[in-house]
């Protein structure tokens, strides 16, 4: 059983979305609603949510199970697949990420020969965002378990996981070691167009701007001002709690699939760190040192450095992403 990590800061754990290389271009959604205040920019209204065709799926584990549905996306692998035989890889996202937001790392995979799932996590995105739910890393594993079961995969698949995402990938890894045949865990781990925007600037890609990433904050003010508003911003406090209070560090040492993390090591992303006191804040965030830390606690485990990147690798970088991630996927 192997188990793939990808470390970028805090954790990222393997997830993993179906789709194909040949998918088409993102779709916008219609404009969301402008709340009164605060606006966001104008340009945020054309903010695509999913880049590939979404299908849902009522969660089985759950209470009130048939009013909870989560979107995946799915497509077929290439004709012959590599490697023989087909494998699955399911993306995990993070805290201020989609499914969606998965979408190169979804077409390297693809192209790859893997077939790959890249649900919204109840709550995120396109998934519903019920009140009463309980946002817990155990929940959405099991919810993760029930999908590959809806889906008819039994086997064990490739778990991908980024920032929060890595930290439901262990869950997951620990939950069903035998459904998680690797692991990969990547840097795991403001609400307007500017604020967004400065945030992911300054903790994901170092200071420097691509138009490519501005999809990815319009995507999200979108979700903040869309009609959901309301519920997301509760449901997003209540992610912050799970952060918290439920731990998976003290418990990598149990993880029995071969694991891989990939670690930004400039990454700065720390939950907590903006109301701390000063000199507490000033010790968290250091990717450098919790990358070879975590690897030391991991039965089965491999550090991928990357020293001049931040929180989002696969999108800041990722055709070197994506070469060290197959590369060690294909071992």
């Amino acid at each position: 059983m192997r188990l793939l990590r990808f470390l970028s800061g805090l954790l990222a754990t393997v997830a993993s979305a179906s789709a194909s290389a040949s998918a088409s271009s993102p779709t916008p959604p219609e404009p969301a609603k402008a709340p009164s205040s605060p606006a966001p920019s104008p340009t945020t209204s054309t903010a695509p949510t999913s880049p590939t065709p979404t299908q849902y799926s009522s969660t089985a584990s759950s209470p009130r199970a048939a009013r909870s549905k989560w979107p995946s996306w799915t497509s077929r692998p290439p004709s012959r697949c590599r490697p023989t035989p087909c494998k699955t890889a399911v993306l995990l996202h993070g805290k201020n990420f989609c499914g969606a937001t998965w979408q190169g790392t979804i077409a390297a995979l693809s192209k790859a020969g893997y077939r790959v799932i890249a649900p919204d996590q109840v709550g995120f995105c396109k998934s519903s965002k019920p009140d009463w739910y309980q946002y817990s890393l155990h929940q959405f594993a099991a919810n993760t378990a029930d999908l590959l079961d809806a889906l008819g995969l039994s086997g064990g698949v490739s778990v991908i996981g980024h920032s929060l995402g890595g930290m439901l990938a262990t869950r997951f890894g620990l939950m069903y070691p035998d459904r998680a045949a690797e692991l990969v865990l990547a840097n795991e781990a403001a609400s307007t167009y500017q604020s967004i925007r400065g945030y992911e600037q300054a903790a994901y890609y170092l200071g420097s701007w691509s138009d490519a990433y501005d999809v990815w904050v319009k995507m999200l003010v979108n979700i903040y001002y869309g009609s959901q508003r309301d519920a997301f911003v509760r449901i997003q406090a209540r992610i912050v709690d799970l952060v918290l209070t439920q731990p998976i560090a003290h418990e990598f040492s149990r993880l029995q699939p071969r694991t891989l993390l990939m670690i930004g090591e400039k990454d700065i992303t720390a939950i907590g760190a903006q109301w701390s006191p000063p000199e507490v804040a000033a010790k968290l965030g250091k990717f450098d040192k919790l990358g070879p830390y975590v690897l030391s606690q991991l039965p089965r485990g491999t550090l991928i450095r990357f020293p001049d990147l931040g929180h989002a690798p696969q999108i800041s970088s990722p055709t070197l992403f994506h070469e060290k991630l197959l590369g060690w996927l294909g071992k």
